[in-house]
């Protein structure tokens, strides 16, 4: 008889445990935290957040498969080498131009780069890019994740691709 009660008392704890665990933090991706700036790091007032690197996927449903689209990461801000912070992002002051270096790479079917498909192009911040301090910003290498070619460096407060592929 004390052998069930033993193992609910076991089952009990360990889901107690578990829920003491999780972070009541919603993910960076929620409408709660999109505008917070996570990790430790400090920042001013007046700057945005874009993604250091970024790479586009999309679901085939037809063939139960991730596709691996282009990546993108961003090799210079302005003449210098981009100041990564831990959680990936680097800051950009609001309202200013600067011009982006990027690099694009292609992805096999199993998330590999294809180092032929690498290029590097420029991407110009404008002060009107970014008005609103605090915002979370991604540098897509392309519109989709599917049948494009090239970098086209698009610029969305999303981690998925602009257009889905049909």
């Amino acid at each position: 008889m004390m052998k069930p009660v033993s193992t609910l008392l076991l089952a009990c704890l360990l889901t107690l445990a578990g829920c003491q665990s999780l972070s009541d933090k919603k993910p960076a991706g929620e409408p709660d935290n999109e505008n917070l700036p996570s990790g430790s790091g400090t920042s001013d007032h007046n700057t945005v957040f874009l993604s250091a690197q970024h790479c586009l996927s999309e679901y085939v449903r037809d063939q139960s498969r991730v596709h691996y689209g282009p990546c993108l990461k961003i090799i210079s801000v302005g003449d210098s080498t981009p100041q990564v912070r831990d959680d990936g992002f680097i800051e950009l002051p609001v309202a200013t131009s600067v011009t982006l270096g990027v690099s694009c790479v292609y992805r096999h079917a199993d998330g590999s780069p294809i180092p032929l498909t690498m290029e590097t192009t420029e991407f110009s911040i404008t002060p009107q890019t970014f008005t609103e301090t605090g915002k979370r910003w991604y540098l897509h290498a392309n519109t989709k994740a599917r049948q494009v070619v090239g970098c086209v460096p698009t610029l969305s407060r999303s981690t998925a691709p602009t257009y889905r592929t049909d």
